[in-house]
């Protein structure tokens, strides 16, 4: 090879490695765990590196070109943090505790997390679990003041969500998301929660205690169900091995008396034959009496015992029949008398009925009549009354005018009773004896019939003397006296 081709040669290889380091120097690559920010000449020319407003651009997973002196790359870290967190809190019900969690974290993937992450912990990265202990501190305390210990105790997922779900805004602004958060422990000054698990621990306690007698007692009862059977076994065992015993000593027994019970049992087989055929013997004699006596008794019997029966269900029907007529004919005779009954009791009925509107129909007719009877004489008496009134009236007015002439009236209406009263006083006589003769008589006559004339005479002076009367009263009232003449009239003598 010629001087000049090799030396042409070793420059260009010389400048490639040049160009080779410096690009490897210049390049920069993003581990998967890390983004690189790269800001400075240029950095904003591409849309997708860039989500937003701000100047610089964001690189994962690869690698860029990075000009020194025209640009700065720097790394975040995409990797998962912890943080701790321990915050006092006071409950819904006054009582101060301490909750203890921690929060798996993370820079987000996409771009605009790791934008905002880069703008806030890009210089300060290691300050990220400052930032978010003071972040939950604060809505732990906030959703536990609105809760019961008994709620933090036993709803840990609901608080868990709760505080995600309140953080989550601040959390994507900061360009984080929490991978976990997790309730460790929740203590209490007070001793609210030790005494909350008294009740519960102390009937586990006695729930514990409980068991373990039972299972002591059904251990002991076991042990001694297992003794009884080890002592029921023991005594089956000993009966047995008496039993045994027992047959062991009347085996031998019998072997040492097999030639006496032999002869016993010989004898004995001969007794048995012989009782056989008695027996026998005695079944054919009673065969042959059944066959021959019994048998034809029983036959009779039977015969009578039967037509006996007989006799008695016939007499028994027709005594039932009898009686069953006797009650048909006394049922029909009281269906008749009641019937009987029934219709006199109807036609009383209906003729009491009868009488009573006819005496009811009388009795008005009756009332009616002595009504119309009593209107009738009423009005005759009253009628009367009125006409008598008027002659009273009349006679009164005659006699202020002329009393004389009114009692002269009066005594010529009623002379024939006067004359009847003054003939009664001879109607007592029986025998009259009249003295004179015809005079005497004349003159007997002339007495009755002047009772009249005295009569008018009488009626005339009363007259007179009410006149009398009433003027004297009058001059009484006026203060002057007056003698009121008497005219008697002589009697007549008894002679």
């Amino acid at each position: 090879m010629p001087e000049g081709l090799l030396l042409v040669a070793i420059s260009v290889v010389a400048g490639i490695l040049v160009f080779v380091i410096l690009l490897r120097m210049l390049w920069k690559v993003a581990e998967p765990n890390e983004a690189l920010i790269i800001s400075g000449l240029g950095t904003g020319s591409t849309p997708k590196s860039r989500p937003d407003s701000m100047g610089f651009k964001i690189i994962t997973g690869k690698g860029t070109l990075v000009l020194p002196g025209f640009q700065v790359a720097r790394r975040l870290s995409l990797d998962t943090n912890g943080a701790n967190l321990q915050v006092s809190c006071v409950t819904q019900q006054g009582l101060p505790v301490t909750v203890r969690a921690v929060v798996i974290y993370k820079v987000g993937d996409d771009f605009v997390s790791i934008a905002n992450a880069a703008r806030r912990f890009l210089d300060r990265q290691d300050g990220m679990n400052s930032t978010i202990h003071e972040l939950f501190s604060g809505h732990l305390r906030s959703i536990c003041g609105g809760l019961t210990i008994e709620d933090l105790i036993h709803n840990r997922d609901a608080l868990t969500g709760a505080v995600r779900q309140s953080s989550a805004d601040e959390m994507s602004k900061l360009g984080l998301v929490i991978d976990s958060l997790q309730i460790q422990e929740i203590d209490d000054e007070s001793g609210y929660i030790l005494n909350l698990g008294k009740p519960h621990a102390a009937a586990v306690a006695a729930s514990a205690r409980i068991a373990e007698a039972e299972r002591d007692q059904e251990a002991t009862e076991a042990e001694q169900q297992a003794a009884a059977k080890k002592a029921a076994s023991v005594r089956e065992s000993e009966i047995q091995q008496a039993g045994y015993q027992a047959e062991m000593d009347q085996a031998r027994a019998k072997s040492s008396q097999s030639g006496p019970l032999a002869e016993a049992s010989a004898r004995q087989e001969v007794v048995v034959q012989e009782t056989r055929a008695a027996e026998l013997e005695a079944n054919l004699s009673e065969q042959r009496l059944l066959s021959e006596i019994s048998k034809p008794a029983d036959a009779k019997a039977y015969e009578t015992r039967t037509v006996a029966d007989a006799e008695r269900d016939a007499r028994i029907a027709r005594a039932q029949a009898e009686a069953k007529e006797t009650e048909l004919k006394a049922a029909a005779d009281a269906t008749r008398v009641k019937t009987a009954a029934q219709a006199e009791a109807e036609a009383t009925k209906a003729r009491g009925s009868a009488e009573a509107d006819a005496t009811r129909a009388t009795g008005e007719a009756e009332a009616a009549a002595a009504r119309a009877k009593g209107m009738a004489e009423a009005d005759a008496a009253r009628a009367k009354g009125l006409a008598e009134a008027e002659g009273i009236r009349a006679r009164a007015a005659a006699l202020a005018e002329n009393q004389e002439a009114v009692v002269a009236q009066q005594l010529a209406e009623n002379w024939p009773e006067i004359v009847d009263a003054g003939a009664k006083a001879f109607s007592n006589i029986d025998n009259l004896v009249v003295l004179n003769g015809a005079d005497g008589m004349s003159e007997l006559f002339g007495k009755a019939l002047s009772l009249g004339g005295t009569g008018l005479g009488l009626a005339k002076t009363l007259m007179q003397s009410m006149q009398n009367e009433t003027a004297t009263e009058t001059a009484t009232q006026n203060g002057t006296v007056h003698t009121i003449p008497v005219e008697r009239d002589e009697q007549p003598s008894k002679n």
